[in-house]
């Protein structure tokens, strides 16, 4: 049993929950950008919330079912048709053997979601059935979904909660300007104090240079370092300093003049500073953006941003339980 990829979309990929514990490895953990999205459409389609499932980013595909498939869209508001039909956003629906699904782009947001009743049945990596395309790990044979493939699902794709659907309380927000919040790292000091505060003042725009490895950002002043001799080891440039690691999250300043903040994708460590690190809910929000999207940094402590983590754990449990009954 499979779905047929008949248009790949702009860059589709097979994601879950991500594959945790091996990033001092250099093995990023992937996963979904945007948690919320891919648990609603699990849950619609009567799967558990981390369920490997198809992230569509900007366009998405379009599919032939090749036999009857119960699914389910959530994330960012795309277009869905149905043999050329409208059909519902969040909602768990049926299609027939032979029909196609298409899915367009959005005016809000970034990433969609395509949940199969029973899951996309390729083969766990170290625990995750998610793609990491750098490394071609995961998903459908380590990189991004191509015309002509073929998607494997279980035998009971056919069968899941039809009609069940998102209440309106918990249909998410998407705009196209955010707020980041951000712990300030241990290597902020390199910076000169006027180029933290402008860093925190000025809004910056997403490049569309960025992508699940990393967001890079444009139009803010460029950044200053405190002069130094640079220790042994470390490069030239004055963002460089001895290898460190990168928690996902870190921004890291090449050159002082596009801050990249690092996402799912990026690797474990290397040579340049890092002024901080963006709190863990708020790359979901950052996942969701577009290129061109304008986004401001905020500084909080890290007693903030735990309570921020807990905020955000505690209303996606609500969420699990409002779909879960």
């Amino acid at each position: 049993m499979a779905i047929k990829v008949l248009k790949p979309g702009l860059s589709s990929s097979i994601q879950d929950g991500g594959r945790e514990g091996y990033y001092h490895l250099g093995i990023p953990p992937s996963g979904t950008l945007d948690r919320v999205g891919l648990t609603v459409a699990n849950l619609l389609a009567g799967n558990e919330p981390e369920t490997a499932a198809l992230e569509c980013t900007l366009m998405g595909p379009e599919l032939l079912f090749e036999q009857d498939t119960v699914f389910a869209v959530s994330g960012a508001p795309m277009g869905i048709q149905l043999d050329g039909q409208p059909v519902p956003l969040n909602t768990c629906l049926l299609a027939q053997k032979g029909q196609q699904l298409k899915i367009t782009g959005s005016s809000f947001g970034a990433r969609s979601y395509l949940a199969i009743a029973g899951g996309l049945d390729v083969p766990l990596v170290l625990g995750s059935r998610s793609t990491y395309s750098l490394g071609s790990l995961g998903g459908y044979q380590g990189r991004r979904l191509q015309a002509g493939d073929t998607l494997p699902v279980t035998a009971n794709c056919g069968q899941g909660p039809v009609g069940h659907h998102l209440p309106e309380e918990f249909k998410p927000e998407f705009h196209k300007n955010a707020e980041l919040r951000v712990v300030p790292g241990m290597y902020i000091h390199r910076l000169t104090s006027a180029s933290i505060d402008s860093f925190f003042s000025d809004e910056w725009r997403i490049s569309s240079e960025s992508d699940r490895t990393g967001y890079r950002f444009l139009d803010g002043r460029p950044l200053n370092f405190i002069e130094r001799t640079p220790p042994f080891g470390a490069g030239s440039d004055p963002s460089n300093i001895v290898d460190a690691c990168y928690p996902i999250g870190s921004i890291q300043i090449p050159a002082g003049r596009t801050p990249i903040v690092l996402h799912r994708d990026a690797v474990s460590g290397g040579g340049y500073m890092t002024l901080g690190t963006v709190v863990s809910s708020d790359l979901d929000t950052l996942g969701q953006l577009p290129p061109g999207a304008k986004v401001k940094f905020t500084q909080v402590t890290l007693e903030e941003a735990l309570a921020i983590r807990r905020t955000f754990q505690k209303k996606l449990q609500q969420l699990v339980t409002a779909l879960s009954s």
